[in-house]
């Protein structure tokens, strides 16, 4: 995570300040981790999936690619979750519509 915040500081216009937000898995509020000056963290309530739409894309990845199956090895999970991960990624279409929260668009 730290690497991660250090990537996206670098990104953030000299002027500017991220706020990221993100669930509240440990590493994430861990006191362990540095963030830099140009980043404010945001931490979603716990158990709000509806604030957190990547929670929605995970459960079409489970629900279309990745349960109800018996795996044969670690390679054979690896290679399930890559097919669903690169088939998700050739479809930016069906990720903005997991992910749009039609009452954050209402005016």
């Amino acid at each position: 995570m730290a690497l991660h915040l250090e990537e996206i500081s670098r990104t953030v216009a000299p002027d500017a300040h991220a706020v990221i937000l993100l669930d509240q898995a440990g590493w994430h509020t861990t006191a362990k981790l540095t963030v830099p000056v140009n980043i404010t963290l945001m931490p979603l309530p716990p158990k709000s999936p509806e604030l957190n739409p990547v929670e929605n894309i995970w459960q079409f990845m489970r629900d279309n690619w990745l349960s109800n199956r018996v795996f044969t090895s670690y390679q054979d999970i690896v290679n399930h979750c890559c097919y669903s991960w690169n088939t998700l990624v050739e479809q930016p279409w069906r990720i903005m519509s997991i992910g749009l929260r039609d009452w954050a668009h209402e005016c």
